[in-house]
């Protein structure tokens, strides 16, 4: 298991002069990490955190960074969204290639006022009936939705059956855990 050391974020930190504490960008790509973790209490005041392609399962130990603004955890095993309510300034997150099944994870997001970007194409969860509707009309501060930008009409379209879309994405969600779960317990 890789973990992220002191150790670690200072050789990844050689642009500031390895000073971690006043460190604003890092990143920790490829590096086979397993957990997020310490950056909530060594690197407070970073704004761009790029963990993408390891193999990360959870969202947590981020609700510290109040200053980040970018979080890419693009290609890792994150199955939910989740606990990042605390990322006050959080603009652009990233989670393209996980295993995102729980699409009504993204009602966490509302508290994230600033949060314009969302990327999710390549989880199980855009292949729900009406994903993006859902998302849009849940998330009314984004801006772009997988790299798409979002129109006005698009906006007010979505938000016209929204309950019947969410009971849907619920019903949809539920059979994908259902069906995880018994593909899990087979291995």
């Amino acid at each position: 298991m890789v973990r992220i050391t002191e150790d670690l974020i200072r050789k990844r930190a050689e642009h500031n002069e390895c000073e971690i504490y006043s460190l604003q960008e890092i990143s920790l790509h490829q590096q086979g990490v397993e957990r997020i973790e310490h950056l909530d209490r060594w690197c407070r005041d970073l704004k761009i955190l790029y963990l993408q392609n390891n193999v990360i399962p959870k969202i947590e130990n981020v609700g510290r960074l109040k200053k980040l603004e970018y979080l890419n955890l693009a290609l890792n095993n994150v199955e939910r969204i989740e606990n990042l309510e605390g990322c006050e300034s959080l603009k652009k997150l990233d989670l393209t290639v996980n295993f995102v099944g729980e699409l009504t994870g993204v009602e966490h997001l509302q508290q994230n006022q600033f949060l314009e970007e969302l990327y999710l194409t390549g989880n199980p969860c855009t292949d729900f009936d009406g994903y993006r509707q859902y998302v849009v009309t849940t998330l009314p501060q984004l801006k772009k939705l997988d790299g798409k930008v979002i129109q006005k009409t698009e906006r007010i379209l979505a938000r016209q059956d929204y309950e019947a879309v969410r009971k849907n994405i619920i019903e949809q969600q539920q059979a994908y855990v259902q069906k995880r779960v018994l593909a899990l317990t087979a291995d």
